[in-house]
């Protein structure tokens, strides 16, 4: 086998990417402190064809140097914006019909592989802070609240890694 190189993997320029039907998938982020991670988000969102990423709270917006080194210029492809409430954002989204789904350890939680995907449904998915991960009052609001399974001793995974689980596993679903 060969790698193949950049020019081989026929990835679309911006304006493509613009042009393309998203998934229907939304990003939230809930008060996310790394910089690092916004960024990787970004480019999780790209390859995934994400609607759009919602930054909320103490999450920082682009341009900036540490966002901008992890996105890869995924700040330029996917459709961003900057809301200081999450929960108010969660209601409105609620309101015109689109599913919020906190991912999340909490009770009653679904866990990931079992969670069913219905057909003509946007999924507004909110990952929250490293610390303290999606408020209370957020995960009180949401829709349905998503679980990662984990079996080894640590009690959560990195927000970048959960949002490249989470919508990789979505985007499976949606497109099998």
């Amino acid at each position: 086998m060969r790698k193949l190189e950049n020019s081989e993997l026929e990835r679309l320029d911006i304006a493509a990417f613009k042009e393309a039907e998203k998934s229907p998938i939304i990003i939230i982020l809930d008060n996310i402190r790394s910089l690092n991670n916004i960024g990787s988000v970004f480019r999780t969102a790209d390859a995934f064809l994400v609607q759009k990423i919602y930054l909320c709270g103490i999450t920082a917006t682009p341009p900036h140097k540490d966002i901008r080194k992890t996105a890869l210029g995924a700040t330029d492809s996917v459709d961003w914006e900057y809301r200081e409430s999450t929960l108010e954002l969660v209601e409105e989204l609620k309101r015109v019909g689109v599913k919020t789904i906190a991912v999340e350890q909490a009770e009653n939680a679904i866990m990931l592989n079992k969670f069913g995907i219905n057909e003509n449904e946007i999924l507004a998915l909110i990952f929250g802070n490293e610390v303290k991960g999606v408020s209370q009052e957020v995960v009180s609001a949401s829709d349905v609240v998503l679980e990662i399974p984990q079996f080894g001793t640590k009690h959560s995974l990195n927000i970048s890694v959960s949002t490249g689980v989470v919508v990789w596993d979505i985007w499976s679903k949606i497109t099998s």
